[in-house]
């Protein structure tokens, strides 16, 4: 098996700086790369931006905060993920908590730390036991196992171990997102004398301040710990969870360590966990006695969980052929939810690394050399397999259901326009971006199709909306996004716009429409956001300005009213890696997002909105299946 350390002495030099159009944060159908076209057979991160493309915000969407802070402790602040109205400020939804603290290091430092599963880790993991790499799938994300010691654990709960996916990248002003999910490998099935707990997700984002000198370090877990009795509080596994997140302090004490010339050999892991258990209440000591009196119960328990094997839930999704060996860990059921009491409305976790590896000059170097590790395979999961029904006479644009509501699962409708932010007039002088006021076309239609090849150029097709209004001959102009996700299915949103105003009057637009396809690569941009969705793949999508055509290859169809843009997320291996992942949470997502071009000159700007969209709940078994 190759090593994290392999992975790093093998890496080529062409990583840092990657050019992209994009915020780091990397959706998996959209947060592009800006790499050259001939690079895009490599495993480059497709979410570092090269400062040429990269507009200086760090996001282009007005929204409000998915975090409340609930309190302060050993120096962190401590964040609880914000829930719908309604729930009234109650802990029963067990929300996802996040530590924040300051770290007396730089940001490439603190990611290597984390990303080490060595020796080293004991000097401030008071959880990890060990852990390995069970496989790499590309330069910047693996599966991994580890194994958490029992001592931190409340008084008499068996061990825990977890395996993860775990997904890395580096953003242009030097942060770090490490994202972590549960998953199922054939490789590693559940350990005799383990209760696998189930991280549904999690990780870092290590930021630098202070010119760089220090970073403030995000730590985010929701996690499932497995009780096997309801008795069991949620508030039990909720004070193990803001346990675990406590090894933010132990990061800093480890780093205000060096800085005072401490030897890192002086913290052994004993030391580290002989203070973090916390204080406490007469509840908790009796509920881990009640547990402690049942043990022989949970044992059993444990080797019923243990015999269980993958394939159990191969059911439950899909898998993209032979070769794929693990999964997404399936949602709980309702009754699971009643023993755990635990929500399952929480994304996965992200993996971390087992590895020594060489000291490197810069973690970003590091992880560039990564990049080039990607190997050719589709992402680990696609979408979920849905019954093949008689195929549905398809008539493009009228697929996928309206909803202005949204109340209607797989439907769409136009986001606010002001919910996004676009290069105002003075942008070359001030760098200023402002609010949207409105949109040049309107959305008229979407499709949500199916297929066993690529679907290319619908609005040329006889049944398409676009043709109708064609044959009425009509002043209006379609300006058509056809989203391709490839996999065993090939799966494609084709969001339709329209405008009745001529072309000409709008400057920008014309030049796009005439312009060959470098022009138009160079300018077709996309602002992203996930208006409701887990933290994951929140942090993976992100909300910032992504040029397409610089990080994947987008097929134009022009005829006499439309232009289409085929979007080949297949041009990318690491945009499949990452589409999967956002896929896998797709029933529980509302994903908002805006096309626009990209102003550059003065006479151009300011900018303005082509359209936009919100896509409520999308299903892949309701996609409809394109007739042969």
């Amino acid at each position: 098996m190759q090593s994290f350390q392999e992975a790093a002495l093998k890496a080529g030099p062409n990583t840092r700086g990657s050019g992209m159009g994009c915020s780091k944060s990397k959706w998996p159908s959209f947060r592009l790369i800006c790499s050259n076209r001939i690079h895009r057979t490599n495993s480059i991160d497709w979410t570092l931006c090269s400062a040429t493309h990269m507009d200086p915000m760090t996001s282009d969407v007005i929204a409000p905060s998915p975090w409340t802070i609930f309190g302060c402790q050993n120096g962190l602040r401590l964040f609880k993920e914000a829930k719908d109205r309604g729930s009234h400020g109650k802990w029963d939804d067990h929300p996802a908590i996040m530590a924040v603290g300051v770290v007396d290091g730089t940001s490439e430092a603190i990611f290597q730390t984390l990303m080490s599963l060595g020796p080293s880790r004991s000097e401030w993991d008071f959880c990890f036991y060990k852990g390995n790499v069970v496989e790499h799938l590309d330069g910047h994300t693996d599966i991994v196992h580890k194994q958490l010691y029992r001592d931190w654990l409340p008084w008499g709960m068996k061990r825990r171990d977890l395996l993860l996916r775990r997904y890395w990248r580096r953003e242009d002003d030097g942060t770090y997102v490490i994202l972590y999910h549960s998953v199922i490998h054939k490789k590693c099935p559940p350990q005799r004398g383990y209760v696998r707990a189930c991280l549904k997700s999690g990780g870092y984002v290590v930021s630098p301040v202070n010119q760089g000198k220090q970073s403030v370090v995000k730590h985010m877990l929701a996690i499932d710990w497995k009780f096997w009795r309801s008795y069991l509080q949620t508030s039990s596994a909720r004070s193990i969870t803001i346990r675990m997140l406590g090894r933010v302090a132990a990061l800093r004490e480890l780093f205000r360590a060096k800085l005072g010339n401490y030897p890192s050999s002086d913290f052994s892991s004993g030391e580290l966990t002989s203070n973090v258990r916390l204080p406490q209440s007469e509840q908790d000591v009796k509920t881990e006695a009640q547990t402690l009196t049942e043990e022989k119960t949970e044992e059993d328990v444990e080797d019923r969980e243990v015999d269980k094997t993958p394939s159990e839930h191969a059911s439950l999704v899909g898998l993209n052929d032979a070769a794929d060996e693990f999964f997404d860990v399936p949602e709980q059921s309702d009754y699971d939810l009643a023993e755990n009491g635990w929500p399952s409305d929480f994304g996965s976790e992200m993996y971390s690394q087992d590895i020594r590896h060489p000291k490197l000059s810069t973690a970003a170097g590091f992880v560039k050399k990564l990049h080039d590790l990607a190997i050719q395979k589709r992402g680990y999961m696609d979408l979920q397999e849905v019954a093949r029904e008689d195929c549905i006479p398809c008539c493009y644009g009228a697929t996928l259901p309206k909803d202005p509501t949204c109340n209607l699962a797989c439907s769409w409708t136009e986001a606010d326009p002001s919910t996004f932010l676009i290069r105002g007039k003075n942008y070359l002088e001030d760098q200023q971006k402002v609010k949207a006021k409105g949109t040049l076309m309107k959305m008229v239609a979407a499709d949500w199709l199916r297929s066993d090849k690529r679907e290319d150029d619908l609005g040329g097709r006889p049944e398409s909306i676009v043709q109708k209004y064609a044959a009425q001959g009509g002043p209006e102009f379609f300006f058509i996004v056809n989203i391709q996700v490839p996999g065993s299915t090939t799966y494609s949103l084709a969001l339709y716009y329209m405008m009745n105003t001529p072309v000409e009057d709008s400057p920008l637009l014309e030049s796009f429409i005439k312009g060959d396809d470098a022009y138009r690569n160079s300018r077709f941009k996309l602002i992203p956001y996930i208006s409701k969705g887990s933290w994951i793949v929140k942090q993976s999508v992100g909300k910032k300005a992504c040029l397409v055509g610089q990080a994947l290859e987008i097929n134009y169809f022009h005829g006499k009213n439309y232009l289409e843009l085929g979007i080949d997320i297949g041009s990318s291996t690491v945009a499949r890696g990452v589409v999967s992942l956002v896929l896998g949470y797709l029933n529980n997502l509302v994903i908002e997002m805006t096309f626009l071009i990209q102003a550059n000159t003065p006479e151009e700007l300011p900018e303005y909105l082509l359209g936009t969209c919100r896509l409520n709940h999308l299903d892949a078994s309701k996609s409809v299946l394109v007739k042969p």
